[in-house]
C-alpha cells in the first residue's frame, strides 16, 4: 500500500481499508532495492530482519498468516522483529502504541488477529485510548496492566523510535520488509507476498556472507 496514497486515505479510520490490490513486479525486475547507507542493527552480531506494517492496511493483514509461518523457521543468527509505519499520522500512531503494548504485555499472539479485525471490519477507534480501553475489556487479559503500559514513558519512546527506524529505511508502503539494514522488498517489487519471503531468504544468504565478510 502506497504511503502517498495512505496519508491521503487517512482521515477516517474507514478508509484505511480502502486500498487497491497490490501492484505486482514486472518481468525482469530486481526484486529487491538496496539503500545508500546502511542502517545500524540492533543486535550487529545478527541478520535483522524487520517488517514494517500497520494495521489499516489490508495487504499487512493477508501477509499476517504467511509471515507467522515463516518466522517459526528462522535461523538463529536472523533477529527478527515488526516495526509498526506511523508517517507522522496520528492514527497510525495510536496502532503503534497498541502494537508495542500487546508486544509487552504478552498479549500480542491472542489479540493480533482481533486488532485487525476491529480496524477494518468494526471500524473501532481503538487508534484511541479511549476506544482501546473500551474495547480491551472484553479480552482475557489484565486490562489496567495493559493500559498502564499503553501510557508508559517506555512505551511513547518505542513508538518514537518505530517512527526513526522506517525513515531510516525510507518506508514508502507497507508490508514492506528489510534485511541486514541494506536491502529492501516488498510485493511490488517481488511480485507477491508469497515471492517477497522467498526473497527475503535469498537476502539473508547474501547478508550473512557480508556478515562474515566473506
Amino acid at each position: 500500500m502506497n504511503r502517498r496514497l495512505m496519508l491521503k486515505q487517512l482521515s477516517a479510520l474507514a478508509a484505511l481499508a480502502a486500498a487497491g490490490p497490490a501492484a505486482f513486479a514486472q518481468q525482469g525486475q530486481q526484486p529487491f532495492e538496496i539503500l545508500p547507507n546502511k542502517v545500524a542493527s540492533e543486535d550487529p552480531g545478527k541478520i535483522e530482519v524487520i517488517e514494517f506494517f500497520h494495521y489499516g492496511c489490508p495487504h499487512c493483514r493477508n501477509f499476517y498468516p504467511l509471515i507467522k509461518d515463516w518466522k517459526k523457521s528462522l535461523p538463529e543468527d536472523v533477529a527478527f522483529r515488526v516495526v509498526p509505519a506511523i508517517w507522522g499520522n496520528e492514527q497510525l500512531r495510536g496502532l503503534a502504541r497498541l502494537y508495542y503494548t500487546a508486544e509487552r504485555t504478552g498479549t500480542l499472539d491472542k489479540l493480533e488477529e482481533a486488532i485487525f479485525k476491529a480496524v477494518q471490519d468494526e471500524r473501532r477507534p481503538i487508534h484511541t485510548e479511549s476506544g482501546l480501553k473500551s474495547w480491551i475489556a472484553q479480552f482475557d487479559v489484565d486490562a489496567k496492566a495493559f493500559m498502564d503500559t499503553y501510557n508508559s514513558f517506555g512505551l511513547q519512546a518505542m513508538v518514537q523510535r518505530a517512527d526513526q527506524i522506517a525513515r531510516a529505511y525510507r518506508v514508502q508502503g507497507v508490508p514492506t520488509m528489510a534485511v541486514g539494514g541494506r536491502y529492501i522488498t516488498s510485493a511490488s517489487l517481488s511480485g507477491s507476498h508469497e515471492n517477497t519471503l522467498r526473497v527475503v531468504d535469498q537476502l539473508i544468504v547474501r547478508a550473512r556472507g557480508e556478515l562474515s565478510g566473506s
